[in-house]
């Protein structure tokens, strides 16, 4: 590695386990080498110590860090969500193709599900939609059906 032209060489004395975490660190601080990996810590402390209210330096640290993970989080979920979609997608089109649904039981059965996930703050388990749909009536035409305790959406 050639040596940059704006940076000074000179000698480190170190403890043998201090140096031990360095080596154990600077790759994980994506750090080219243990001289980056000591330079961005020296400055990090320089910076602490000019800081004249030590709260306010940590809580800008925490949240760029915090900013940092939050980020890798949110890409992650996006990506799980697009899989997600796809999956649904296909789903979908497959079930599409098998069932001759007519727009109004389309509109009736996504008003009866809009009101399922309200109830249960979207957490859908199949078991629930089979039994829902094992009723003795059709849910999707309420109407054809006489009232009664039997009929109800309870």
């Amino acid at each position: 590695m050639p040596i940059p032209k704006d940076k000074v060489k000179f000698s480190l004395w170190v403890h043998p386990q201090t140096l031990d975490k360095v080596e154990a660190n600077y790759k994980k601080e994506n750090s080219i080498s243990r001289s980056d990996f000591i330079e961005k810590a020296i400055e990090f402390y320089c910076e602490y110590l000019a800081s004249e209210d030590y709260e306010k330096y940590f809580g800008k640290v925490v949240a760029k860090t915090m900013g940092k993970s939050l980020s890798s989080l949110e890409n992650r979920i996006a990506k799980l969500l697009f899989k997600l979609s796809v999956e649904e997608a296909m789903l979908c089109h497959v079930i599409a193709v098998n069932y001759d649904i007519d727009d109004d039981m389309l509109h009736r059965l996504r008003a009866v599900c809009v009101q399922g996930c309200k109830n249960i703050n979207g957490a859908i388990y199949f078991k629930d939609a089979v039994k829902f749909q094992r009723e003795p009536y059709d849910p999707l035409y309420p109407d054809d059906y006489p009232d009664s305790d039997e009929n109800s959406f309870d």
